[in-house]
């Protein structure tokens, strides 16, 4: 009886592709061919339907070939729940998540699969994302963002480091372990530690239709990291606070220096109102970024699945393991 080949799993989240799903699944069908060629895997792709609008799972469903399987999400619960729900289904050796979006090239991938089978001490190897065709203010922005959420950490989160990666059968079930209601991913691959190694890329360009991300999406994901990761926000306005009380105290010793050695009149009202308004705004950010943490763990706290399957479509799939169904 034949020995049977490892088997990579290809996960790739989708919401609203369907003008690009025969486009994904020819490259995923040269993906195979060269994996098999050069590795001898076998590929079993799993795609998630993160509750799409259009009819992107059917259309998936004509074009792929070989071993498949789509999991459809009841509804949309986010790109990095989808991910979870794709590696919950994978029993592979290897998996590699990828976006359907076609902006994660087939030679980028080979080159990451290329560096995990050649080197049995790596666990994860990962693409970072160049960003030459960044601005510079977001450039700035970006190199901002990891300064402090990396800050008084024993871990580092890779700059301009997404999902696109591939790891090792143990790196998924570990991350799989995870049950984070309030997902960061970026975060959750860095906690789980392995590992790593960093491959850099540039994003093809979108082939059909918009990302998804726009800039109210970017911050509340870059808000979700903190409070998910770091507590630097807490000392920031910490921080802000004991300057501003330091300030009112020099102010104070100012102003009772000159009414006792000069006489000079104190204006109460503008002095009254602009220490109403410094102490009151940072009240209600402290407030607010406190109530963002409580919300954080109020979710956590709750006995919810992170998602759930409305059903899973499967292709020829012989020889391999009944998947997770749910949650």
């Amino acid at each position: 009886m034949a020995e049977s080949r490892p088997v990579l799993d290809i996960v790739a989240p989708f919401l609203n592709e369907a003008q690009s799903a025969s486009a994904f699944a020819a490259l995923l069908d040269k993906l195979e061919a060269e994996v098999s060629r050069r590795f001898g895997m076998e590929v079993h792709k799993i795609l998630v339907d993160d509750g799409s609008r259009d009819d992107g799972a059917e259309r998936f469903s004509q074009a792929l070939s070989g071993s498949w399987e789509i999991v459809r999400l009841s509804r949309n619960f986010g790109k990095e729940v989808a991910v979870l729900a794709g590696l919950d289904q994978s029993r592979g050796a290897m998996a590699l998540v990828m976006d359907a979006d076609l902006q994660h090239s087939m030679d980028t991938s080979l080159k990451m699969i290329t560096e995990l089978v050649e080197n049995p001490d790596i666990d994860v190897v990962y693409a970072q994302n160049d960003r030459r065709e960044a601005s510079w203010r977001r450039s700035q922005l970006a190199k901002l963002f990891y300064s402090l959420i990396n800050s008084s950490q024993r871990f580092d989160i890779p700059e301009n480091a997404g999902d696109f990666r591939v790891m090792r059968g143990a790196v998924v079930r570990a991350l799989t372990s995870l049950r984070d209601k309030r997902r960061f991913n970026k975060g959750l691959f860095a906690w789980a530690g392995f590992r790593q190694k960093a491959i850099a890329y540039s994003p093809e360009n979108r082939v059909t239709g918009k990302s998804k991300w726009s800039r109210l999406n970017l911050i509340a994901f870059s808000l979700e990291g903190f409070t998910s990761f770091s507590v630097i926000p807490l000392r920031i306005i910490s921080l802000s606070g004991m300057l501003a009380a330091l300030a009112g105290i020099i102010y104070g010793a100012k102003v009772f220096f000159e009414v006792m050695f000069y006489g000079i009149a104190v204006p109460g009202y503008p002095s009254l109102m602009v220490a109403v308004v410094l102490l009151g705004g940072l009240n209600l950010t402290l407030l607010g970024l406190i109530g963002e943490y409580v919300w954080v763990t109020l979710s956590e706290s709750k006995d919810r699945p992170v998602y759930i399957v409305r059903d899973v479509v499967r292709g020829d799939v012989s020889g391999r393991p009944p998947g997770a169904s749910g949650a």
